[in-house]
């Protein structure tokens, strides 16, 4: 069974539902054109401890207040969104020059080999400055 979910406009309603120190998720968009092996989403958790003196509404300890959340980062989903991975977990590993799937311990004419391979495949002359990379 989903939990509850609320959407940016009803940010007043989540401030009046919520529970102090439940965690609360929110879907983050990426922009795979900069990181394009990030995941297209990631979930970010807020847990709300406190109440903010002057509005009383619910905040977390670094001072994000529930309706700001609601209204900036919403829907905000009373579960963790299934199939999304944590933006504070570990990143998606990325293929090596030895293959995922290598398993074993290096010696050292198989690390001269690669370092041989790193130069030959990264010449600083012939290739673009950083300024053109994006």
């Amino acid at each position: 069974m989903a939990g509850k979910s609320w959407d940016p406009g009803q940010a007043g309603k989540f401030c009046r539902q919520l529970k102090l120190g439940h965690s609360y998720w929110v879907v983050l968009k990426m922009a795979t054109n900069v990181a394009p092996y990030e995941d297209p989403e990631t979930c970010r958790e807020f847990v709300f401890t406190k109440r903010l003196w002057g509005t009383g509404n619910p905040c977390t300890a670094d001072g994000y207040s529930a309706h700001t959340v609601c209204q900036n980062f919403g829907p905000v989903y009373e579960d963790k969104p299934r199939g999304v991975r944590n933006i504070a977990g570990p990143a998606p590993q990325v293929s090596a020059p030895l293959g995922g799937n290598y398993e074993g311990i290096l010696d050292e004419a198989e690390i001269r080999g690669l370092e041989k391979q790193v130069r030959q495949g990264s010449n600083p002359r012939t290739r673009r400055p950083a300024s053109w990379r994006f």
